[in-house]
């Protein structure tokens, strides 16, 4: 299949990824822009599949409550970092904002005008209980915003999603002020996890992510859209580990992403899973995380972590 992002037909064979529903997928990548996609593409009623409630979590939140502290204290993070970057009242748009946490936490740090972007689902229904939030729920477009509005942009986790990332990106640079930020994180497709793990990496997770970027080669595309390249993180506890120890246990389940699921108290995808069996994997998650954490940072200094975050600034 040709690549969405260039258009060139040149593409070689990586792997073969299973998803979470038995279908299978060719992982491929492009020998122009260095893209690496899902071939075919997913059809419209695999993404509904993935995109169900199971996917943001049926219940109140995502995730068990614990989790969710700790996911709050990184949200939190996010938003002291993206602050920085801020001026007084300073517009922000947050692109596929979830249950709209972060934004929450940046409405803390300042006078901001706050937009957030999110598909229709549990996420959006969330988000849409945080006041000072302007929220559309759906997709960014074209029209949606005049050019030079915000003076910041967030992606965290989003761009391996769109089917068509071109569009967003150019969407982006439109829309973001001169001398104003973008703040993109994603999946690392040069990491060593990926290389090792392949079609059992948990960050891969078809059919959901389609599209994948070593950060070098983001860098490049994001220059041609009148960007610099002015930040690059890679080491990162709230991915990095959790990636590495599911990876791990998916060479072991039959299923893939077991733990993280339950995690999400998806229990018609557990089902066939023993109480035992799902506390082991938690007691197993407990014991290594700290040694997750190392490989972390030894992964950071050889700039081939799980994932990465950039920060960009518009010419």
């Amino acid at each position: 299949m040709p690549c969405l992002y260039c258009q060139s037909s040149r593409a070689a064979l990586l792997y073969k990824a299973t998803d979470m529903y038995d279908f299978v997928f060719d992982v491929v990548q492009c020998q122009v822009c260095k893209a690496v996609y899902l071939s075919p593409m997913p059809t419209s009623e695999q993404l509904d599949h993935a995109y169900s409630d199971h996917y943001y979590g049926e219940q109140e939140k995502k995730f068990f409550s614990p989790f969710e502290w700790v996911l709050d204290y990184f949200r939190q993070q996010r938003a002291n970092k993206l602050a920085s970057h801020l001026p007084a009242n300073g517009r922000v748009l947050d692109i596929g904002c979830g249950n709209g946490r972060f934004l929450h936490f940046v409405s803390q740090l300042g006078e901001y005008e706050l937009h957030g972007v999110e598909l229709p689902g549990k996420a959006a229904q969330r988000a849409a209980q945080i006041p000072n939030i302007h929220l559309k729920i759906g997709t960014l477009e074209r029209n949606d915003f005049a050019a030079d509005t915000f003076d910041a942009i967030t992606m965290f986790h989003v761009v391996e999603h769109l089917p068509n990332p071109p569009e967003l990106l150019s969407i982006l640079a439109q829309i973001v002020k001169p001398n104003g930020v973008a703040i993109i994180s994603f999946p690392n497709i040069d990491s060593w996890q990926s290389r090792f793990f392949k079609g059992k990496w948990l960050h891969l997770d078809p059919p959901r992510h389609l599209y994948f970027f070593a950060p070098t080669d983001f860098s490049r595309e994001m220059k041609k859209m009148g960007f610099e390249t002015i930040e690059t993180k890679y080491f990162n506890p709230e991915y990095n580990p959790f990636g590495l120890l599911q990876s791990l246990l998916n060479c072991f389940t039959e299923r893939r992403d077991v733990l993280y699921e339950h995690l999400k108290n998806n229990r018609t995808y557990t089902a066939n899973y023993s109480r035992f069996s799902l506390w082991l994997q938690i007691l197993f998650f407990l014991a290594i995380f700290p040694f997750c954490i190392l490989v972390d940072a030894v992964e950071a200094f050889f700039r081939k972590s799980g994932t990465v975050e950039m920060v960009f600034r518009k010419q």
